[in-house]
């Protein structure tokens, strides 16, 4: 059995939700806790590519 919950993602915020955006806009950078995610390796950056995501890719 599936379980799915459907969400209205034109509902209104509440005001719960609003004070949460409100504190991440206003967060710095330094104040962002990445010690939950692993950091890259050299082989990983080194595999990386650049990606227009306006320009549509060749068929």
């Amino acid at each position: 059995m599936m379980v799915q919950k459907v969400i209205d993602i034109y509902a209104p915020l509440t005001p719960e939700q609003e004070e949460r955006l409100e504190n991440l806009k206003n967060m710095k950078d330094e104040d962002i806790d990445y010690s939950d995610i692993p950091k890259l390796t050299e082989e990983q950056l080194k595999n990386f590519k650049r990606v227009n995501p306006k320009r549509k890719a060749a068929n």
